[in-house]
Formats: C-alpha cells, sequence, structure tokens
C-alpha cells in the first residue's frame, strides 16, 4: 500500500476505515446505482454536452464535430474563427486523446505544454480519434473540436501550465467527496492522476483544501511552482458543487463522477461526467469513500431538488 493506505495492513483494516475497494465499487455501489442503458449519456461527450445545455448547465462551446475519415483535413476550416481550440474524443476517458492547442497558423500548431506540432501531426492525431485508438473499447468515435478553457488567475500559482480541475463523486444526488487535479511539469500540463498531476482533497462543505498527494505519496508543495497546497480554495464553490449534483437529474445515475473547470470569463463549467469514477480521491483526501455513501444512503433525507440537496450538505440554515 501507500501513502494513507500504508497504515491499513490487511482488507479488514481497510474496510473498517472506510475504505472503497475495486469490487465493491462495482458489485455494491455501480451495478446498483447506474443502469446500463444510461452509460451511453455519459459515455459519449456530444451526447452529454447535449443534455447539458438543456438543463442549463454550463458547458465548453462546440466548435464542430468531426465523424469521417474524408472530412479531417477540414478541421482548419472549423476552427477558422478561434485563436485556439481543443481536440477530444466523444468516447474518451482518463483525458485521453484531448489534444489542446493554444496558438497555430497553417502549419505550426502550439500545445498547453509548449510542444510545436505539425499539421500533418494533428491530422494525424484526428485520424487516430477516429478510428477508437482513444475510445471506450477501442470502438470507432468522433472527434469533438471545443472552444479552449481559458486558466483562471485564482489558481495560476497552483498549477503549472495546464486547466485544473475538480472532480466531484456524487451518490444519490448528493456531493460525497471531491478533489482538485492539478497540472505538473511532469503531467505535460494535463490535470490527469495518473500521469503526474497532484491531487488535493477539496472539504465538501467549504471547497478548502484539506490534504494533498502525487503519486499517491502526501505532498504539501507543488513540485513545479512551489505554492503551499493547502492554501488552495476553490471559488465559486456552491457552483461547481451544483453542476455535479445536476448531473444526477440529467442523467439518472445514482453514482457518478463530475469534472468541473473554472474558466477566467465563464466561471464553473462542466468538462463531463464519468459513470465509473476512480477512487484514487480517497488517497486525495485521506479518506475512505464507502462510509459517506453508507451515511447518504441511510441518512440523508430524499425527494429534495438539487437546491436543497445543496442546502443540506452545506449546512445552509433555513429561515
Amino acid at each position: 500500500m501507500f501513502g494513507w493506505f500504508k497504515n491499513f495492513a490487511t482488507p479488514s483494516q481497510l474496510k473498517a476505515a472506510g475504505v472503497l475497494g475495486m469490487n465493491a465499487r462495482n458489485y455494491d455501489i455501480i451495478a446498483k446505482s447506474n443502469k446500463r442503458r444510461l452509460y451511453p449519456l455519459v459515455d459519449d461527450k456530444v451526447q452529454t454536452k447535449k443534455l447539458a445545455n438543456e438543463v442549463g448547465i454550463n458547458t465548453p462551446r462546440l466548435i464542430g464535430v468531426i465523424d469521417v475519415q474524408n472530412e479531417v483535413d477540414k478541421f482548419l476550416d472549423l476552427v477558422k474563427d478561434y485563436k485556439e481550440f481543443v481536440v477530444k474524443p466523444a468516447h474518451g476517458s482518463g483525458g485521453k486523446g484531448v489534444l489542446v492547442i493554444k496558438q497555430y497558423d497553417a502549419e505550426n500548431f502550439v500545445t498547453a505544454s509548449e510542444k510545436v506540432l505539425t499539421y500533418n501531426e494533428v491530422y494525424q492525431h484526428i485520424s487516430n480519434i477516429l478510428s477508437g485508438l482513444y475510445s471506450l473499447g477501442g470502438k470507432y468515435d468522433i472527434a469533438l473540436i471545443e472552444e479552449m478553457v481559458h486558466f483562471s488567475n485564482q489558481f495560476q500559482d497552483f498549477s503549472y501550465q495546464g486547466i485544473p480541475d475538480v472532480r466531484v463523486i456524487v451518490y444519490q444526488g448528493f456531493p460525497a467527496l471531491a478533489m482538485m487535479r492539478l497540472a505538473t511539469k511532469e503531467s505535460g500540463g494535463r490535470a490527469n492522476l495518473h500521469q503526474g498531476a497532484v491531487g488535493v482533497g477539496i472539504d465538501v462543505k467549504t471547497g478548502c483544501a484539506i490534504s494533498a498527494v502525487s503519486h499517491n505519496l502526501p505532498i504539501a508543495i507543488h513540485p513545479d511552482t512551489k505554492a503551499d497546497l493547502m492554501e488552495l480554495k476553490v471559488p465559486f464553490w456552491r457552483e461547481h458543487l451544483e453542476i455535479a449534483v445536476k448531473g444526477y437529474e440529467m442523467t439518472g445515475l445514482g453514482y457518478l463522477g463530475a469534472d468541473i473547470v473554472l474558466d477566467k470569463f465563464r466561471g464553473p463549467m462542466m468538462l463531463e461526467l464519468n459513470a465509473r469514477p476512480g477512487l484514487a480521491i480517497q488517497i486525495a483526501n485521506n479518506r475512505g469513500l464507502r462510509n459517506i455513501l453508507e451515511d447518504i444512503k441511510n441518512n440523508y433525507p430524499k425527494g429534495l431538488n438539487p437546491q436543497q440537496r445543496l442546502d443540506y450538505v452545506l449546512g445552509v440554515a433555513k429561515d
């Protein structure tokens, strides 16, 4: 085991500490909370964006879609009115296949990590998306081209080049656990823990940092920016949580992960929803998820709307 988990030597100790394992997540939580017919609502980012727009959830604007190989060479026509753009697979996961272009001309494309790509390399990347290289199950995919999210000044000292995002676990419509993922030089500017990003546990009630990890080990200082991670506080926290809990009504999924970014100009925006969110959020928070989910299931009130659920979790007093 590693980090906080090294304190628990046996499965029984892990269970007693409230740690949710992969098998329990799959069989006790996901299988019982998420109907398989609902998965396409979050696995397909085109459907997710459409649903989000229908219920008033803020998302990055869609520039265009490429769904057949003979249209790949038209991507420059789609982005001609934009100074920057993002290409992502409609059925991707874990940030795979996401290409952020912050500056370009007809021949050279500069990524968020300052790497310079040629036209042919961007063309090939889009072609690879269509072939299913980054999709769930390797099936043929669709390439989405979106507006780029603009780095909020609120986090300029906490993330290296890339845009940080917030992951919120939602259970039965209530926010259960949250973390922020901060890009590093090692992660290539991506907010992906498996690629070396920093995970910061966020208190659900306050939006303030409570702990942080890198490669599943505790840290206090960002490895590149040298910022004190315990000084991190997410602004517009209620708005972040509101997006997350609306994902429950939007999809019908009883257990989901909502990924949210803070845009400099447009505020909190939903990037995507996930019907099978990972469990590293427990390490980032130094806290197990099992007991939290059981508490929500057994003790939280039923039949509330999104605002009422937020009021309950945030402890907002009623007149």
